[in-house]
């Protein structure tokens, strides 16, 4: 008995040791996994939303060596109670308000401070779109009607096969991809513990093989089909998004600071969700897709283009929001009313007509629930109107 004793110490002594050298081996995975586990606690989602980069990889977003654009400041807007009530029941972390390109209204609340480089979510679909506008324009990509395996071939023999660049940029590839986000086993959290654990997205979109309609047939929101769109990018230049996204947007934005990409493990940009900049730098964007791509003298981004990819184009249902290339409208839109949204309150609101443009940077661990989209949208409205 005291043999048996001695050589079960031994074994679990050995056991401990081992954990521990796995431990030390997989720290980083073990870290990130633990950080997306806790990202969205209710204690820790604001600071999280503001320090994506010391729990994920990630890669910079070269502003360039060029002057910050500079933003003025116009006539103040004061919120109404109403306003007041929204930023306390939606966790708004900031709003930047622009009338005709200068600042109406800016605050930060919550503890956030102007210079914190806020994760964007699906915000970043529409930074994304903005260069294949430009792509296109240049040549890289032929046609918005190409399809996908042309500039992605990986993607021949998956769920993606047969599926053209405007079948992913209007989410109407008809791939089945779970978005369910309080299901731990559904596929945007199987795709999340990828990126945390250091896989490979290409790897993962690949992996998908069932679709629920045919290409075009009809719209229904997958992330995943952003990440395709990233890859006919990738694959027409032969450049990373950053590099491009720096070169071809960012730079000539003139951009107070650098943004930053949430990476997988080998480097490449999780483009459907994980662009982190300043909320004052979401208001540039805005305000140059207000201005038709034009940016203190210069064609950003093609005004075709931006037209293009702002209007209701995706076969969505009646009375549904509609959807354009990576760009939400809202119901009963004015022309001209379009937005970038992110799933916890983020969004890039744009009203020409009134030019206008809302930025807004949020905690909002309840904006899944119904209505507060449109509720969300309404306080928008107001703010415009009020100007």
């Amino acid at each position: 008995m005291r043999r048996f004793g001695k050589w079960l110490g031994r074994f679990l002594l050995v056991l401990v040791l081992v954990a521990l050298a796995v431990g030390l081996w997989k720290r980083e995975e073990i870290t990130r996994l633990l950080a997306v586990n806790s990202l969205f606690s209710e204690d820790k989602i604001v600071h999280n939303f503001s320090n994506m980069n010391a729990a994920f990889l990630n890669t910079p977003v070269n502003r360039g060596a060029g002057p910050t654009s500079e933003l003025t400041y116009g006539d103040e807007y004061a919120p109404h109670a109403a306003v007041e009530t929204w930023i306390k029941e939606r966790s708004v972390t900031a709003l930047v308000v622009l009338k005709d390109g200068q600042i109406a209204y800016e605050n930060y609340f919550l503890g956030t401070q102007p210079d914190d480089l806020r994760i964007s979510w699906s915000v970043a679909k529409s930074y994304l779109s903005a260069l294949v506008g430009i792509l296109l324009e240049e040549g890289a990509i032929a046609s918005i009607d190409d399809p996908v395996t042309k500039y992605a071939p990986r993607l021949k023999g998956t769920a993606y096969d047969g599926t053209t660049l405007r079948n992913v940029l209007n989410m109407a590839s008809g791939v089945t991809f779970d978005e369910d986000y309080l299901d731990k086993n559904s596929d945007i959290n199987r795709m999340g513990r990828i990126l945390a654990l250091g896989g490979k997205m290409d790897d993962f979109t690949a992996e998908l093989t069932e679709t629920f309609a045919a290409p075009g047939a009809g719209w229904k929101y997958v992330s995943i089909d952003t990440h395709v769109v990233g890859m006919v990018v990738r694959g027409a230049t032969g450049k990373p998004i950053a590099e491009l996204l720096s070169e071809k947007v960012v730079a000539p934005l003139g951009l107070e600071h650098s943004p930053y990409y949430l990476t997988d493990g080998v480097g490449t940009a999780f483009v459907l969700g994980g662009l982190n900049l300043t909320t004052r730098d979401y208001a540039r964007f805005g305000q140059m897709f207000l201005q038709e791509g034009m940016w203190q003298g210069q064609q950003i981004v093609p005004a075709q283009w931006v037209r293009a990819s702002t209007t209701p184009s995706a076969p969505t249902a009646d009375g549904e929001i509609g959807y354009g290339y990576q760009w939400w409208i809202p119901v009963g839109a004015a022309p001209g009313e379009y937005m970038a949204r992110g799933i916890y309150g983020q969004y890039i609101y744009i009203d020409t007509a009134r030019n206008v443009v809302i930025a807004t940077n949020a905690a909002d661990r309840k904006f899944r629930e119904a209505g507060v989209s449109q509720q969300n949208i309404n306080i928008f409205r107001e703010i415009a109107q009020g100007l």
